[in-house]
Order: structure tokens, then sequence, then C-alpha cells
């Protein structure tokens, strides 16, 4: 009799396991191609940081339709996001994807390029700056991917892996590379050590428009990090001087009056260097200049309390080596 118990439950364990409700894995995030200029489109990434609620979509991306195939500038942070671009290109053009360029190595700009490879292979070529590459080997890579596994399952995971440019880029120190792409004539501007190591813009010229990467964000304030605000501010008056109608940022609406759009970065990297600057130079302890700082002009912008403590340190810390230098 034990026996016939044992296996009567075991069998109705099994059954309950069967007729158990499975959670349906979240829809995948459809993407629209938003018109820029004659030539270029757009994806616009949710306000925030990145979340199970938003599938890591927070950051921008865009691509180029050229008679030679499409030019895609930067991939999003998911192969799922990646997927999603490529059906949103299909839906614009029948053009191949044939060239990518990666405006940085940060994972909500580059994690889609395992999609375009799989899809297209050697066929689609990846350029990037050659400093990435220093970071694709590092450790931080590694640690980010790991969180991002976590952060954003199931969307980045153990399949998941870190796709290398087949080109990196050499430029000399703030210079560009022009090429020609079924009869647009673009350029690739060095920017690298503002907003990261390896940083790209990307102007089409006969659109009169940039995508400018992570050195431009509207309607939210930048994430910082170990970024050299110095030079940061820096390339934002170099980009000013190439005279774009329109601007894609890194994150945020697409800009159509970049001369006033600027600002918001712009204030706010000299809002941080000149409070964190003289922290600095009174030896006033940074958790004491965070707390005494107003921080009441930027505190309503997205990622403000994910981001400004850690652009508040970073900028001190960097305010301390600039006046070690200067001594």
């Amino acid at each position: 009799m034990r026996i016939w118990n044992k296996g009567w439950c075991t069998l109705l364990a099994l059954t309950m396991l069967v007729l158990r409700p499975v959670a349906a894995a979240p829809a995948a995030l459809k993407l629209e191609a938003i018109p820029v200029s004659p030539h270029v489109y757009y994806f616009h990434g949710q306000a925030g940081v990145a979340g199970a609620e938003n599938q890591g979509f927070m950051s921008n991306a865009g691509f180029v339709v050229t008679n030679d195939g499409v030019l895609v500038f930067d991939t999003l942070g998911s192969p799922a996001l990646g997927e999603a671009m490529l059906a949103a290109i299909a839906r614009v053009t029948r053009q191949p994807v044939r060239r990518i360029i990666i405006s940085h190595y940060h994972a909500d700009h580059f994690y889609g390029l395992q999609a375009f490879k799989a899809r297209g292979g050697a066929k689609v070529e990846v350029w990037a700056h050659e400093n990435g590459k220093q970071y694709l080997a590092s450790d931080l890579a590694r640690e980010r991917l790991a969180q991002r596994r976590v952060a954003l399952a199931p969307w980045v995971n153990a399949q998941t892996r870190l796709v290398p440019a087949d080109r990196w880029l050499h430029f000399a120190q703030g210079s560009e590379i022009a090429f020609e792409m079924g009869g647009l004539h673009l350029r690739l501007i060095d920017t690298s050590g503002a907003h990261s190591e390896g940083d790209i813009m990307l102007a089409v010229d006969e659109d009169h428009m940039l995508f400018a990467g992570d050195l431009f964000f509207t309607g939210r304030i930048p994430f910082v990090g170990d970024a050299d605000s110095k030079v940061w501010l820096t390339a934002l008056d170099h980009m000013l001087t190439l005279h774009p109608q329109v601007v894609v940022p890194g994150h945020g609406e697409m800009s159509r009056a970049p001369l006033d759009d600027i600002r918001l970065t712009q204030d706010y990297l000299l809002f941080l260097r000149d409070k964190m600057g003289a922290a600095v130079a009174d030896m006033v302890p940074f958790e004491e200049a965070y707390a005494q700082t107003d921080w009441g002009r930027f505190a309503a912008y997205p990622a403000f309390e994910a981001a400004n403590r850690l652009n508040a340190y970073d900028t001190y810390i960097l305010m301390e080596r600039e006046s070690l230098q200067a001594k």
C-alpha cells in the first residue's frame, strides 16, 4: 500500500507541474525608425537607466540608407534590441546592412552587435576606435556583462558575448576619417578621451546631420564616469564648429537646435567642475561638499538619482588630479 501511495503522490505531483501555468517571457520591444533627414533614421531610447522594464532600451542608435547598403551607428544594449533594429531597418529599406560604426564600447551602445553579425557575418563590417580594444579585454567589460546578465535577463544572458570590431580605427588626435558610401560623403570624427577612451562621431555631409554618441545628451543629465570633463567640453565646442543642422545624441530626442540643446550637457559639466573644484581647493571632503551643493536645477532630470552622485565623485577625483598636476 505504501508503494502505491508513493507512486500516486509522484504521479499527482508531476500532473500538477504539467498543469501549472508557465509565465510567458515578456514580448520583445518593437522599435520605430524615426526619420531624421533624407537618408537618416534613428531609434529613440527611453529615459532613465537600463532595467528589465525597458529591456535596456535607454540609448539611441541610427542608420543611414545609401545606394550601396545601410550604414548603422550603434546597435543598442542587447542582442534582442539588435534583432529589433534589423526588423525596423527592413521595414524602411531592402538595402542590406553593410557597415556598423560603434560610437564607443559602453554596454548600452554595442551589445546588439551580436545580432547583426549573426545575421550578416563577414558581409557586415564593424568599425570602432582602436582604444575600444583595450576596454573589451578588461575586467571592467566582463564585470559589466555579468551585471547586465542579471539586470537585463533574459534579454542579456549566458549566450550574450562581447563582439570586437573588424576594423580598429587609428586617428591622429582630434582628426577625421572621411569616406564615401553609396553616393554619400561621411566623416568619422575623433573625440576620444571625452566621454570614453574611444569616442567617435559620424557626420553625414549631404544631410548636414551628426550622430554625436554620448558626447551630447538631451533631456537628461549625462553619465560622466571616469570621463575627462575638460576634454569633453572642448569636444562639445568642436562639435558646434561642424555646424550640423540636426544632431542625434547618445541619449534623448534628436536636436534641430543643437546650439541651444547642447547647453544642458555643457552647464551640467561646468557645474560639476565648479562645485567639486572649489571643494578640492578648499580641502572640503567629498561627502561634505556633495551635501552642501544645491543640485536643484538638475534634480528633476531622468537618471539624476542613479548618476549624479557618482558623476560628482568622479569629478571630485578628476579635480584633485588636475590640482596636483598644476603644482
